[in-house]
């Protein structure tokens, strides 16, 4: 018997905090599509478990310690609406893209983030198919120094960009997404 909803649920966020692929393979059906992806690295917008492992890859690669503690969760017929919130300390570059390419790095600040998110994931064949996001990105980024922002911050952001320094994070980033992707066990997925 497969995993009820809200475990399903618990199950994706839990892929997302450790990167876990057999887990990734339990809980993310293989024509899982994130809507999310767009800001992330194009690993991030495979198809399937692959996908999850990818993202996973990429927050942890900046956030040391991300946690998703659900708050509450709902069900519909095939759907789950989950309220929690992003916690973690931003130890690495936090970068963001747009169209596949590098859009904004912010460095490591060592802060703290603690925000909440609201997701609504699609339920398929006891999997999750589906994935979209409201998330407070302004607190997070505030909590970041960005927005508003923070001198030292900003500063860093643009000598960041000026010596190469985010483009070349940007592309290790972006290769680690792709390798957490292709960690999946074979038969499993579509990892590679």
């Amino acid at each position: 018997m497969g995993m009820e909803p809200a475990e399903l649920a618990h199950g994706l966020f839990r892929v997302l905090e450790t990167g876990d692929p057999v887990l990734a393979a339990e809980v993310v059906h293989e024509e899982f599509h994130n809507r999310e992806a767009a800001v992330a690295p194009a690993a991030c917008a495979r198809p399937g478990p692959a996908g999850v492992l990818a993202s996973g890859a990429w927050m942890r690669s900046a956030f040391t310690g991300l946690h998703f503690p659900v708050l509450a969760t709902a069900l519909g017929d095939e759907e789950v609406w989950v309220r929690l919130r992003m916690r973690g300390r931003h130890t690495g570059a936090f970068v963001r893209y747009r169209d596949g390419a590098l859009d904004q790095a912010i460095p490591p600040t060592g802060r703290e983030i603690d925000f909440e998110q609201i997701h609504v994931l699609g339920l398929r064949d006891g999997k999750v198919v589906r994935h979209e996001a409201v998330r407070d990105d302004v607190t997070m980024l505030g909590q970041l120094g960005v927005f508003p922002p923070a001198p030292p911050t900003a500063l860093r952001m643009v000598a960041w960009r000026v010596t190469g320094r985010a483009a070349r994070t940007a592309a290790l980033v972006s290769a680690e997404a792709a390798e957490a992707a292709a960690a999946l066990p074979a038969g499993t997925g579509t990892g590679r």
